[in-house]
């Protein structure tokens, strides 16, 4: 797979990143990631963040947050306010959702603007002191190389958490993709019970593994839920056996490196332990679901 081979792939929209009938409403934020950012944080709220913003958010609006793909997630906000994407919503206004929604969104409208682009989940460890917490950023192409975005990193979050660099370049020591988390833990680097979320029981070397999985099936354009599950990935209560260690160890290596990450692709499409199947089980609702469906 040439380099142009890579850029174009990630130009295009996946079957979650797609704007669908609402690609000209995206095509209208504008072009450069900072502009383009500030846009998608005007539409968008983390539905666990409210606080910040000065408002309780209300538990009947965090279904939102389960919507998978792009199409219907800018449907729900143009339904709630009609307006042009280029106009802030209040925070109470906003869509709730989670890290992965932001950076959906955002990868959506690089794309449209012909940035290649793709999301990356792993772990980001400016939120909380000697912890590495579930997260997803975006990934551009600057012409040069990938950097990473942070599209939920807005003004008031930056300052609530002490945020001290450019939400538009993010350091790499800052925000760790699946793999390095994995190489990272595997060398006795990283210690898995401060990795996942600070919630009792909610971290471990499984979260590893699991945001390592996500993270290669984003490669190939499925941006799942933070909570959906398939495949190999392990649960709380799962042994990481040899031979699952040893598969992520592989995956590991390649995804890493975000000039090696789209290889990755060839592995996911080979086995199927690690493609994303028609259904998975959403572990928040304990029910299995449709990816590609009329959210």
């Amino acid at each position: 797979m040439s380099a142009k081979e890579v850029l174009d792939y990630y130009t295009q929209p996946g079957p979650l990143s797609g704007a669908g009938v609402h690609r000209d409403a995206l095509l209208a934020v504008p072009g450069d990631i900072p502009g383009l950012l500030a846009a998608v944080q005007g539409l968008l709220v983390h539905q666990d963040l409210a606080g910040a913003y000065g408002f309780t958010m209300p538990e009947e609006r965090r279904a939102t947050a389960h919507l998978r793909s792009t199409e219907p997630i800018l449907g729900r906000i143009l339904e709630e306010d009609p307006r042009p994407l280029t106009e802030p919503r209040t925070p109470e206004r906003r869509l709730a959702c989670t890290c992965r929604t932001f950076t959906l969104v955002a990868v959506a409208a690089m794309r449209v603007h012909g940035i290649p682009a793709r999301a990356r989940c792993g772990f980001g460890n400016y939120f909380e002191p000697g912890w590495h917490i579930d997260h997803w950023v975006a990934e551009y192409w600057n012409g040069k190389e990938w950097i990473l975005a942070d599209a939920q990193m807005d003004p008031v979050l930056t300052k609530a958490i002490g945020f001290d660099f450019d939400p538009a370049d993010v350091p790499r020591d800052r925000f760790v993709v699946g793999g390095q988390a994995w190489i990272a833990y595997r060398k006795g680097e990283l210690d898995a019970e401060k990795c996942g979320l600070t919630i009792p029981g909610e971290q471990g070397p499984w979260w590893i593994a699991s945001n390592l999985m996500r993270d290669v099936a984003s490669m190939s354009n499925m941006e799942l839920l933070p909570w959906d599950v398939w495949g190999v990935m392990p649960e709380p209560e799962d042994e990481i056996t040899e031979e699952m260690t040893a598969l992520f160890d592989e995956l590991a290596t390649v995804t890493a490196d975000p000039e090696t990450a789209a290889h990755v692709r060839s592995r996911y499409e080979a086995d199927e332990r690690l493609r994303v199947p028609e259904q998975v089980r959403n572990a928040v609702r304990k029910t299995d679901e449709t990816v590609i469906a009329a959210d």
